[in-house]
């Protein structure tokens, strides 16, 4: 009870000093989707003594610089630092709770500065480490459940209570990872930072960042990409998680026996196939089947291939079904045969073609490629760094993926522009001016005076008249003996009476 009453403590004093920079996160009414949180976990356990009493250790002005890079002016942040918690002693401990500016460097510099290797309350020796409980209190307490990256700095020991069962512990940790559903990605960067004390000496540090919702996957994507992680950090990250998908990448080399199809890669990382006509030939196409999943070696997979365009998911003939011992960052050749939609295309007289006459007519869709039967292990390349970084530490063990994972999936965006021919916009273009002209004529034959001869009983009338009139004819008694009905095709006589005299022209 006592030890569930100090992590309770110890949550409760994370929300609490938290929770103003937190509500700022919220977006004002119309201002759309307001970025997520950050909490950076910096551990300040016994294991730690060494990163904070070494005058040359880089420890503090790493976390600083990375603070830095990480966020966006506005956006709100916390640091916090971290042991484990116990009665009279929380942990995580909020250091700093503010939005990001000009002043963030100075700031968590000066946050830091104090900090210093926690000592229980007991007695003097230095506090224990708790990975799990720091986690999970960032991201239940701090973020409270909403989107937003958590990092931890850490040397990787974790042992509470200095508990001698590490591997169990680091088991616990990698499993909360894993299987709880609120972490979407999670990265990790082992740096080399050898420090020494009195104490303790280490020769490597762990950086964890781990996106909480969809909107934290997607934020961490975006500041991987913006190059910002970088300048402080050049390593490339170890996936943690998701180990279900983007594992491959797809990078076409050559494509054969395509004629009327040229493909092109775009800079956003699209297969364009740009189409002469709507008869589509088969496209041969080798690839690059690229291992994408750092430090991962895909020791045998099954592979499928298949295509989705027009709603229609056509088969992707592979050169070969089976990769094995694809170390990552590696790649194998990969040839396949896929063909594009002809029949379902429009037709060049159809309205989307002479819309498209000039340009071109957009599909969208995309290839997918689906690893079964998937069997993953740890590159001995990354288990040589770890062993050199953290010595006798089982922890990279904890990388070994969950057995529950035996499939992944590589989607590649793939538009398919089909370029149609003027030749349809012209003929309609003069059938459209030909049809006018016509109905010029005829509005013009309409409206044109007549005149008409009818001969009476002998006497000859001359009748003014248009096309669409129908006018009596009577007799000199005055009767009416029939009637003249004018076309844009002439005249002639209607209704005539029994016994009338009445004749058309002279």
């Amino acid at each position: 009870m006592t030890r569930l009453r100090a992590r309770a403590a110890g949550a409760l004093a994370l929300l609490l000093l938290c929770s103003s920079a937190l509500a700022a996160a919220a977006a004002p009414p119309g201002a759309g989707t307001a970025p997520g949180a950050q909490v950076f976990l910096v551990q300040n356990s016994g294991w730690m003594e060494p990163f904070y009493s070494d005058p040359a250790s880089p420890y503090k002005a790493l976390v600083t610089a990375l603070v830095v890079a990480a966020t966006t002016p506005g956006a709100p942040f916390v640091l916090a630092s971290f042991n484990q918690s116990l009665p009279q002693a929380p942990s995580p401990k909020a250091l700093l709770s503010a939005r990001a500016g000009a002043a963030t460097g100075a700031s968590v510099a000066q946050a830091l500065a104090s900090l210093q290797p926690a000592v229980k309350p007991s007695g003097t020796a230095l506090a224990d480490t708790d990975l799990g409980e720091a986690l999970g209190a960032a991201i239940d307490s701090a973020l409270g459940g909403k989107p937003g990256l958590v990092w931890l700095f850490t040397n990787n020991r974790n042992s509470p209570n200095n508990d001698q069962a590490t591997a169990r512990r680091n088991r616990e940790f990698y499993e909360r990872i894993h299987q709880g559903g609120a972490i979407t990605r999670a990265l990790a960067f082992p740096l080399k930072m050898p420090v020494k004390s009195a104490r303790y000496s280490a020769n490597g540090l762990m950086v964890y960042v781990f996106a909480v919702g969809a909107q934290g996957a997607s934020e961490l994507d975006a500041l991987l990409a913006s190059g910002r992680i970088a300048t402080v950090i050049t390593e490339r990250p170890a996936r943690l998680k998701p180990l279900d998908r983007d594992t491959v990448r797809l990078v076409p080399r050559r494509v054969e026996r395509s004629e009327g199809v040229g493909f092109s890669l775009t800079p956003a990382g699209v297969l364009r196939a740009d189409i002469d006509d709507a008869l589509a030939p088969t496209a041969k196409i080798a690839w690059n089947l690229e291992n994408t999943m750092y430090p991962y070696t895909i020791v045998s997979a099954h592979l499928v291939a298949s295509s989705l365009l027009a709603d229609q998911e056509r088969p992707i003939v592979l050169a070969r079904d089976r990769i094995t011992a694809l170390a990552p960052g590696s790649s194998v050749p990969l040839g396949s045969v896929m063909q594009l939609p002809g029949n379902d295309l429009p037709s060049a007289w159809s309205l989307q073609a002479v819309k498209a006459a000039g340009s071109a007519f957009v599909l969208p869709g995309q290839i997918e490629l689906r690893l079964t039967d998937q069997k993953l292990a740890l590159s001995q390349v990354f288990r040589d760094r770890m062993a050199a970084l953290f010595p006798g530490d089982p922890l990279p063990d904890i990388f070994t993926p969950p057995e529950r994972i035996k499939a992944s999936t590589a989607l590649l965006p793939l538009e398919v522009r089909v370029h149609y021919g003027m030749a349809p916009l012209i003929a309609l273009i003069a059938a459209a001016l030909v049809a006018a002209g016509a109905l010029v004529a005829t509005a013009l034959a309409v409206g044109r005076p007549r005149k008409a001869v009818v001969t009476v009983d002998g006497e000859a009338r001359t009748m003014r008249t248009r096309a669409g009139l129908t006018q009596p004819i009577f007799d000199k008694a005055g009767r009416k003996v029939g009637q003249l009905h004018t076309t844009v095709f002439g005249s002639r006589l209607i209704e005539l009476i029994e016994g009338a005299q009445v004749t058309l022209g002279r």
